[in-house]
């Protein structure tokens, strides 16, 4: 069990939003699952995986997701799948924080410094700091 106040939280290594790697912390070892609090303005990074599939449900807020080219607005306990090779990024351009739980199965390996140039960019087609175009251009987004 990891009580809501033992949670570790910090700042995601590509995009600087706010997430605790619960798996990690659980010791989980067949799934990955992770909270992302993504604030006005932010985005997780453009991606995709070439074996997990992905259960996103948005916690708080109004959810915005691209997944490929489509984007989807979910309410609060909406949630959706994601397979492997659809290219999704979560955004965040309302005026409130959103809250999200992200479980992925099979687990990938996720570090990016022992990846080579190659496996990075099919993973991150527009590079590891690509912003949607609702943030590029918005009040929200800050350089």
């Amino acid at each position: 069990m990891l009580p809501a106040d033992g949670a570790f939280w910090r700042p995601s290594n590509q995009m600087g939003v706010l997430n605790t790697d619960l798996a990690k912390q659980l010791e989980a070892t067949t799934l990955g699952a992770r909270l992302w609090r993504l604030r006005p303005g932010q985005a997780s990074t453009r991606h995709r995986h070439r074996n997990t599939h992905e259960l996103y449900v948005l916690l708080e807020g109004t959810g915005r997701i691209r997944i490929d080219q489509d984007v989807h607005s979910l309410a609060p306990l909406d949630s959706l799948l994601i397979g492997p090779n659809e290219i999704r990024q979560l955004f965040n351009d309302t005026r409130t924080d959103q809250l999200w739980l992200v479980v992925g199965a099979p687990p990938e390996p996720a570090n990016t410094l022992e990846m080579t140039a190659e496996q990075l960019a099919w993973i991150y087609p527009d590079g590891p700091k690509a912003l949607p175009p609702e943030i590029v251009g918005s009040e929200h987004h800050r350089s």
